[in-house]
This record gives C-alpha cells, sequence and structure tokens, in this order.
C-alpha cells in the first residue's frame, strides 16, 4: 500500500439547515512533504473539536479499496480528500483492521483507534440528505488513528500495516455496536480491553457503570 494523497482542510463554512457552520471537513490534496504531529497535519484545521480531533482521532485515514466501492455506488469518481480524510491510502479496506493495528509509514507509526461515525455536516458536504444512512449501511467507515511516532511523510510513501497482539475487537464490529442502545456487559469490556480513545473510553465506562447499577 502506500499514500496517494495527503489532505488539508482550511476553515470553510456551509449551510445546514436553519443556520451557517463551520467545518474543517473540505480537505484538498497538497504537494507534500507535510509533517505528522501528536494532534494531526500541520496546517490542518479542527473546527468541532467536541467531536473530532485530538490525540485519539489525530488523523483519519480512508482506502482506495473503499473509494472504489463507492464509485460504483455513486456512479462518479470521487476526488482524494472527499470524505473528509486526511491520508488516502491505496488498496485499504477499513474493516480489514483491528482497533490497535498500526499503520507505519517512513518514521511514522499510527495506531487504530476507532471507526468514523457519520454526522449532518457530512452529509451536507456531500449534497445527500440520506448519507449518514448510506455511509453506515456500506461498512466502510475509514480509520481514525493517533500518533505513536511523528515524523514526515511524503505522497507515494510505503504503508505498512502492523497488526496488534492484545486485547482489541474489529473495527466492524466496533461500527456495529456503536449503533445498540444497550449493549451487554461482555460486549462493554470488550470495549474497555481493547486500546480505544479516552473519550470513548469514558462513555463505556459510565454506561457500564449504570448497567451494574441496574443489576
Amino acid at each position: 500500500m502506500k499514500i496517494t494523497s495527503i489532505n488539508i482542510g482550511q476553515e470553510r463554512t456551509q449551510q445546514r439547515k436553519d443556520y451557517v457552520e463551520t467545518t474543517g471537513i473540505y480537505k484538498l490534496p497538497v504537494a507534500g512533504p507535510v509533517e505528522i504531529k501528536r494532534l494531526g497535519i500541520e496546517g490542518d484545521v479542527v473546527c468541532d473539536v467536541k467531536h473530532h480531533g485530538g490525540p485519539d482521532q489525530a488523523i483519519y485515514v480512508y482506502g482506495g479499496a473503499d473509494y472504489e466501492w463507492w464509485s460504483k455506488e455513486l456512479g462518479r469518481e470521487l476526488s482524494p480528500g472527499t470524505f473528509g480524510e486526511n491520508l488516502t491510502i491505496s488498496d485499504l479496506a477499513s474493516l480489514d483492521f483491528n482497533v490497535g493495528d498500526s499503520l507505519h509509514i517512513g518514521d511514522v507509526i499510527l495506531q487504530v483507534t476507532a471507526p468514523r461515525i457519520p454526522c449532518g455536516t457530512f452529509a451536507t458536504r456531500m449534497g445527500d440528505p440520506q448519507w449518514v444512512k448510506k455511509f453506515r449501511k456500506s461498512g466502510r467507515p475509514g480509520l481514525y488513528c493517533r500518533v505513536l511516532r511523528e515524523g514526515i511523510v511524503n505522497v507515494g510513501d510505503e504503508v505498512k500495516v502492523g497488526k496488534y497482539t492484545g486485547a482489541t475487537l474489529s473495527i466492524s464490529q466496533m461500527y456495529r455496536d456503536y449503533y445498540e442502545k444497550e449493549k451487554a456487559e461482555e460486549t462493554l469490556r470488550l470495549h474497555l480491553a481493547a486500546p480505544i480513545s479516552i473519550r470513548a473510553r469514558l462513555d463505556l465506562e459510565m454506561e457500564l457503570e449504570i448497567l451494574l447499577g441496574k443489576k
């Protein structure tokens, strides 16, 4: 696999029903090299810091295999960065990964933390009010990653995958479980044993506490 595009977003507004929002989802390819830091790519804008960005969602990756599927599904070619990803990587299919797996790009090491959950901002960017449902149903969420080792990357750089050997779960299960309103104790503990984001861990710990309190 190789990096086929590095994409950076600038602050931009878009109309969301009856209000205007500011977003960094509109990302465009840039000429490298670029530096990946602990909180992401230098110069990339994150506007909604409550739901995006931070050390556990520093980099969003989308794969060429998933883009090819979408191009056939939508009947049109999609440019790199359309889904708001920082790195577009050839041949990558997001559901082949587990939480904790790593992407090695030269000196840079990224660790997979979560699938991307579609939102209204994404739907507005795609110009499709049904986009959240379509994206969820597709099962091709892309990968949020934390940065384990900073460094410089460039288009064309080789990407190697390292499989996580500790307790974990698949991205596909994490994606499915997100939409379950009431998770079983076994499911919650499975998630908590994996190297998930701090934000997700706090939410799941609270959910487990509530569940145990009902018993």
